[in-house]
This record gives structure tokens, sequence and C-alpha cells, in this order.
């Protein structure tokens, strides 16, 4: 089963890196552009409440990835790639102050992966 959403392994150290300053449990959120700039968001659990219009997408480096419904409907024909990058963060995301900002980029899912989301009923 292909990956909803997946990460580059530059974005996997960030994940570790932040796992070892803050703990395990971390979560992330993809927001919706405006103040956060459209990125993937990590939070500590308590600092974001999930609600009933965010979807759980998957997890990146043993941390669940969620997306607001509403976006979702947009994104929902591709596989989100968190990439981390040089550059500063200028949200709230947990790894400003790192040097490096977590960035979204994504393709299309193939017709084959389509099929077999859908068959699994993951969309």
């Amino acid at each position: 089963m292909v990956d909803r959403v997946t990460a580059t392994p530059a974005a996997l150290a960030l994940i570790e890196q932040l796992k070892a300053t803050h703990g395990p449990a971390l979560i992330f959120h993809q927001s919706g552009g405006c103040c956060d700039n459209s990125a993937p968001n990590c939070y500590l659990p308590g600092d974001l409440a999930i609600g009933p219009y965010d979807i759980h997408l998957g997890e990146i480096g043993g941390v669940p990835f969620y997306i607001n419904a509403g976006q979702y409907e947009y994104w929902k024909h591709t596989q989100l790639i968190v990439d981390a990058v040089p550059g500063a963060s200028d949200n709230f995301s947990l790894e400003c102050g790192t040097g490096l900002s977590f960035l979204s980029r994504s393709r299309l899912f193939t017709d084959a992966e389509w099929a077999e989301l859908q068959a699994a009923g993951l969309v």
C-alpha cells in the first residue's frame, strides 16, 4: 500500500532531533496557509487540538500526521512528501530555532496507487 504521506531523510533526521529535545510524543498538522505558510507543522500533543474535521494521513518518523478535511480535498490525489530545508521557520512549529524548516512537496498518485487507495477506502 502506498503511503499518503512520507518524509525525506532530512525530515526524518529533524524529527529525531525534535524527539530528542521534546520527547517522543509529537504530532504533525499540514497548515492551510496564511499565517502558517502552507507548511507541515510539528507540535507537542497539547499544543494543537485535533478535531473531527482533521484527517489522519499516516505517520512520518513514528509521528502522526494530520490535515484538515477541507484542505485534504485539494491534496487527496497527491502523496505529501515532507522535507526539511535550510532556513528559519517563521511559524509555531517545533523546528523554530534549529535553522531548518519543514516543507511539503507532493506528487500525483499513479492510477494504480489511486485505485489501491480507493479499494482500501482511504480516499
